[in-house]
């Protein structure tokens, strides 16, 4: 992990994103902390090219609808993430918790589920008891990808893409790998998963930058997502590399 023990920069990401043909990103949480949530703001307002940021809100919190009246001001705030495999048992299915999912569809900010794969089944619950809400899965439920995919992944995942309010980021890939060792075959059986289950109009790619930075280089995370779709239309490609995005996250 040597290589995220440093500062990470607009100014340093920016010209990757150039290279790469990218017009915009959306910024997203990794601290279950205001704090960070603000700073991703305030960087959205001073970058033109930080199209949207997904912060942190704590989705239990008594004061929830409080605290959205606050940065309701925020026009760059298009969703909220939160830790889920950090939190203990059923998570996912307490009644606050699914709650705090109605308010945030309440004020229109999607949610990304990150969780891990034991967790996917409870997801599927809870996606269909807020079908109003729009729900983002970050890196496919956190497979082991140097493995191939189990039955269990598998049909959890294919039930989640069953419910239309789910999309899917197609990200995190490269860091699930043993020792960051991969082959762009590896991830084949995975993305030909979650293209059967969710099409080309509910994908969308995520670099996960920095923290992709571990196993590649932003060319070759987005390579790997490049040349899997490259014999596919020329529409799809682009909905898979923005299009996507822009409407999970109102953008």
């Amino acid at each position: 992990m040597s290589s995220l023990r440093k500062d990470f920069t607009p100014g340093q990401l920016e010209p990757l994103l150039k290279k790469n043909r990218m017009d915009g990103c959306i910024a997203v949480q990794v601290e279950a902390s205001e704090t960070e949530t603000k700073s991703l703001l305030d960087l959205a307002a001073r970058h033109e090219f930080i199209l949207g940021v997904v912060g942190w809100l704590d989705p239990c919190a008594e004061d929830l609808e409080e605290k959205l009246e606050q940065y309701s001001g925020f026009p760059a705030l298009k969703g909220i993430r939160h830790t889920v495999y950090d939190e203990k048992g059923e998570f996912l299915l307490e009644p606050s918790f699914q709650r705090g999912m109605r308010t945030f569809c309440r004020y229109g900010l999607s949610f990304d589920l990150l969780v891990f794969p034991y967790q996917l089944s409870s997801a599927v619950t809870l996606v269909r008891s807020v079908p109003e809400q729009r729900f983002v899965l970050n890196h496919l439920g956190k497979p082991d990808i140097s493995e191939k995919p189990s039955v269990q992944w598998i049909n959890d995942i294919r039930e989640l893409g069953r419910n239309e309010n789910v999309y899917a980021k197609l990200s995190g890939m490269v860091t699930e790998t043993e020792n960051f060792q991969w082959q762009k075959e590896d991830f084949r059986p995975y993305l030909e998963i979650m293209v059967e289950t969710f099409g080309t109009s509910r994908l969308m790619f995520g670099s996960d930058w920095p923290v992709s930075t571990c196993a590649a280089t932003y060319e070759e995370t987005l390579g790997v997502v490049e040349g899997f779709f490259q014999s596919f239309s020329e529409g799809e490609k682009e909905a898979i590399l923005g299009g996507n995005a822009m409407r999970a996250y109102s953008i």
